[in-house]
């Protein structure tokens, strides 16, 4: 076996495919979109490093894996790697030599950043081979499917706060309501959510069109927004009804199924299921401001995924740093109220 090594080319994609076969993981089939030209990061592409080894036969080489090292706007204080071996050649001794040169390449990223990280199945090949690499995990992430009925609606006051008396269906009419995906505040509150929640992998400076772009527009799949507020307080008073609506507690953003299978693994953002089919759960993002007490935001989001799943299963994304949705989730899944929508997945790093 005769291995020779050198920069992606055009069609490399197509040979790969007919070697490798289908994704083996989730990560494969996302990454492998990753596997692209380099790039010195002009024109509006990213800084990418692209290589292919070849199993040299009679003269003729033949692409049997792949690695790619690249910036990201989002996440900047890493590179995203991601290595691909044909499985007859594995254990060879080529990914570690493409490993080797991607980090080569990585010390000459121009943002001056060298640190590597990449998403792996537990108990896989990859997970094998980046933990052999010195990968260790920073973050666990699991896609989470919450039954209909898991939860306990919240109780809400049957008087209003301007004191007077509330029918049943207008209860908690005050607090809980409807927002557009496009609403400033909602923005504002998701933005510094998502930076929280990474603060192991920070994110950057986030701006309004950034949150937009990444959860809320129209090409996320993003179709409605309800959000659990404070109660809200009058100036004058009990018994004066406020002027002023409460602060947003927590919010879930809902996402349409996106139109073909990969689009959901496409980019950073949440993609989500087939809404179309009968039972299937509704993709939701549930989060909550981060400057509530650790108490204050688990029972905020406690209540805003009771009112989600009340008639309807919903899925969501559960890492590890989300402290309040972990308290809300996790019980659900010891009880098989809710469940494992696939394997779990870890961001390794070194």
């Amino acid at each position: 076996m005769a291995i020779e090594y050198r920069e992606w080319r055009d069609g490399d994609d197509l040979a790969l495919l007919e070697i490798w076969g289908g994704p083996e993981t989730a990560q494969a089939r996302q990454f492998r979109s990753a596997l692209a030209p380099s790039s010195n990061g002009t024109g509006g592409l990213p800084w990418r490093r692209c290589i292919v080894a070849e199993d040299v036969i009679d003269g003729v080489g033949i692409p049997v894996a792949a690695g790619v090292v690249y910036e990201a706007a989002l996440h900047p204080e890493r590179l995203w790697s991601y290595i691909e071996v044909a499985r007859d050649h594995r254990r060879a001794g080529i990914g570690a030599t493409l490993l080797a040169m991607l980090r080569r390449e990585a010390a000459n990223a121009p943002s001056g950043v060298a640190k590597l990280r990449a998403k792996v199945e537990p108990a896989t090949p990859g997970a094998a081979f980046a933990g052999a690499a010195g990968l260790a995990p920073i973050q666990r992430s699991r896609l989470v499917v919450v039954q209909p009925g898991a939860l306990k609606l919240p109780v809400f006051p049957d008087t209003d706060h301007g004191g007077r008396p509330v029918s049943g269906e207008n209860a908690g009419s005050d607090v809980v309501m409807d927002l557009a995906t496009g609403s400033v505040e909602l923005t504002d509150v998701v933005g510094r959510y998502y930076t929280a929640i990474h603060d192991w992998d920070s994110p950057g400076v986030l701006s309004v069109g950034q949150v937009q772009k990444l959860f809320l527009d129209e090409l996320t799949g993003a179709h409605g927004a309800i959000v659990l507020r404070a109660q809200p307080e009058s100036a004058f008073g009990q018994g004066v009804a406020p002027s002023k609506k409460g602060r947003i507690r927590a919010f879930a953003v809902s996402y349409a199924a996106p139109a073909t299978p990969d689009a959901a693994d496409a980019g950073e953002g949440l993609g989500g299921q087939d809404a179309a089919a009968p039972g299937a759960p509704t993709d939701v993002f549930v989060g909550h401001d981060p400057a509530l007490a650790a108490d204050d935001a688990a029972e905020a989001v406690r209540d805003m995924l009771s009112l989600t799943a009340y008639q309807h299963p919903v899925m969501l994304e559960l890492d590890d740093s989300m402290a309040a949705l972990r308290a809300a989730v996790e019980p659900l899944l010891d009880s098989g109220k809710a469940r494992l929508a696939a394997a779990e997945t870890l961001v390794v790093s070194d």
